[in-house]
C-alpha cells in the first residue's frame, strides 16, 4: 500500500523510479528524475503516508484495547470524549492563533484534559465502574462538541469557519516530517505499552474477580490501557483531525482473521488499520480534482462494512 500510494496521485510516477527515489539518500544512484518528481515523492507524499500508517495503527490498536477493557465490541477510541476535546482545542487554535504548531499542541492538551474530566466525573465510587466511565465520556464529549459549535458560530464565515470544518472532517495534507518527529515518540511509546500488556487484556475478559484472583491489579491495568490508548488517539487527532470508524471496524476484521485472542488481535489490527488508512488517503487525494476529507470516506466505507460484519457475526452465533 505504501509503494502504491507513493506512485499514485495527480502525477503518476513509475514504480521503479519511485523505488530509486526512495533509496537514493542511502545509495549512490544516477538521478533519472526531475527535482519536482523527487519533491513530490519525498516531501509531499512520503510524510503523509507515514502519518497515515501511524494514525491508522494507533486508532486500530486503541479501538481493540478499549473493546477488550470494556468487554464491548461497539466502543471506539472516541468513547472517552478525547476526539471531541481535541477537536475543540484545534478549533480554538485555528480561531485565535492559525498556527499549525499551536493547533497540534492545543488539540493534544485538550484531548488529555477531556480524559481527565471524564475520569474525575466517573469517580463516584472508590472503584471506577465501566458504565460510569462510558457515560461520563458521553457527557464530556457532548460538552466539547457544543463548545466547538459555539466557536464555529463565532468564527469568520469566509476564512476561519471553513478551516475549522475542514480540519474536523479529517485530513493529512498538512503533515510534515517535523510534525512526525514530534509525535513519533508518543505514538511508539503508547503502542509499545499496549503491545506489552495485550495478553493481560485476555484476563480482563474473564471478569475482574477472576483476574484479581490471578494476582492482577485490575484497576491499575485498566488505567494503563485506557491512558495509553487515549494518548495515542489524542496524538492521532492532533495530526489528522477526527477520523471515525477505524477504531471500531478494524478490530472486528482482525477477529475474523485471528480470533478474539488479544495477543494476536492487537498486532493484526495495527497492520490492517495502517494499510486501510493509507488506502483511504490515496483515494481521498486522487478520486476527484479536489481532495476529499478522510473522515467522510472512512464513514462511507466503514458504515456498510461494519453492518456486514455485525450481520455475519450474528449468523455465526
Amino acid at each position: 500500500m505504501v509503494l502504491a500510494s507513493l506512485c499514485l496521485g495527480r502525477v503518476t510516477i513509475p514504480f521503479f523510479q519511485t523505488l530509486k527515489i526512495l533509496f537514493s539518500p542511502v545509495l549512490s544512484l544516477d538521478p533519472d528524475w526531475s527535482e519536482t518528481t523527487y519533491s513530490v515523492v519525498m516531501d509531499v507524499r512520503l510524510p503523509r503516508i507515514l502519518a497515515g500508517l501511524l494514525v491508522g495503527a494507533a486508532l486500530s490498536i486503541s479501538g481493540a484495547s478499549f473493546q477488550g477493557v470494556f468487554q464491548n465490541p461497539l466502543v471506539s477510541p472516541h468513547i472517552l470524549g478525547v476526539a471531541a476535546g481535541a477537536g475543540f482545542g484545534a478549533a480554538l487554535a485555528i480561531l485565535f492563533f492559525d498556527n499549525i504548531w499551536m493547533i497540534h499542541l492545543i488539540s493534544f492538551l485538550f484531548g488529555l484534559a477531556s480524559v481527565a474530566m471524564t475520569y474525575a466525573l466517573s469517580r463516584v465510587y472508590k472503584m471506577t465502574p465501566v458504565l460510569m466511565l462510558v457515560l461520563s465520556g458521553i457527557v464530556v464529549g457532548s460538552l466539547f462538541s457544543a463548545l466547538t459549535s459555539l466557536l464555529k458560530y463565532m468564527a469568520d464565515p469566509m476564512n476561519k469557519m471553513p478551516a475549522i470544518v475542514f480540519w474536523l472532517l479529517g485530513s493529512l495534507n498538512h503533515v510534515s516530517f517535523k510534525n512526525l518527529l514530534i509525535t513519533l515518540p508518543i505514538f511508539l511509546s503508547c503502542m509499545a505499552v499496549l503491545l506489552l500488556v495485550r495478553w493481560r487484556i485476555n484476563l480482563l475478559s474473564m471478569g475482574e474477580e477472576d483476574a484479581r484472583s490471578l494476582g492482577i491489579n485490575t484497576e491499575a491495568l485498566k488505567a494503563v490501557i485506557i491512558l495509553s490508548a487515549t494518548i495515542a488517539t489524542a496524538s492521532a487527532v492532533c495530526i489528522s483531525g477526527i477520523i471515525g470508524w477505524i477504531g471500531i471496524m478494524i478490530p472486528h476484521i482482525g477477529r475474523l482473521i485471528v480470533g478474539p485472542d488479544h495477543k494476536y488481535l492487537l498486532p493484526i489490527s495495527m497492520v490492517i488499520g495502517a494499510a486501510y488508512l493509507v488506502a483511504v488517503d490515496t483515494i481521498a487525494r486522487t478520486a476527484l480534482t479536489t481532495e476529499i476529507p478522510i473522515g467522510i470516506l472512512t464513514a462511507v466505507f466503514g458504515a456498510p462494512v461494519f453492518a456486514f460484519l455485525l450481520r455475519k457475526s450474528q449468523r455465526a452465533s
